[in-house]
């Protein structure tokens, strides 16, 4: 972790996870720019520390770099332990990605280590962070895997349609379960038995 200005900032923190040459530098720079105190995280500490002079330098702001590996959880823990010792993160932006090693031609082209490692970057990374911002509160479990599966849907979709193939994703937003149960549950509460969501193409 590096501080690259001295002056104090008026705002809180944002924390910018996943600078890169492009968006996130970008990004970072404009809420420096509105006198945020920026920490910037990504992989290559040696860029980002680059980066952070480039910007405390440009926007005379306090900017922070901090080395994270979103895949690894206890890497997120330890960088926000940096981030939160700052003071209180008013804005987080989650911009990390994992690039392709190769780029398959067709979905059986795709290595599941790659995938795993995507979703490990893309969407439990996001996870991680905004759980060690927000503390573990609970939630819906189901609720991102179901997400995840209506993009698979979709993305398998695309690609197999001109084969003649149809893959959709059906949504039974209503209760399922024992007639009994769900007579019971529909009389004191009022909860429809089904109604019929949407099919994703």
């Amino acid at each position: 972790m590096r501080n690259m200005a001295s002056s104090a900032s008026s705002r809180g923190i944002a924390a910018i996870v996943g600078v890169g040459p492009n968006l996130g530098l970008s990004i970072a720079r404009k809420f420096a720019h509105e006198g945020y105190t920026v920490a910037i995280l990504a992989r290559d500490l040696g860029r980002l520390s680059r980066f952070a002079d480039e910007i405390a330098r440009e926007e005379k702001a306090q900017v922070f770099a901090i080395r994270i590996d979103c895949s690894d959880s206890r890497s997120v823990r330890e960088a926000f332990e940096g981030v939160l010792s700052l003071g209180f993160v008013e804005i987080l932006v989650y911009n990390a990605y994992q690039p392709l090693s190769s780029y398959p031609t067709s979905f059986q082209d795709l290595r599941i280590d790659s995938f795993h490692k995507s979703l490990a970057v893309s969407s439990v990374g996001a996870f991680h962070c905004a759980q060690q911002n927000t503390g573990p509160n609970g939630g819906d479990e189901t609720g991102c895997g179901k997400f995840a599966l209506r993009a698979l849907s979709q993305c398998l979709a695309k690609e197999f349609q001109p084969q003649g193939v149809h893959v959709a994703h059906v949504i039974i937003d209503g209760l399922i379960g024992p007639p009994r149960l769900l007579s019971f549950l529909y009389i004191h509460t009022f909860i429809p038995f089904f109604s019929f969501g949407s099919i994703a193409y």
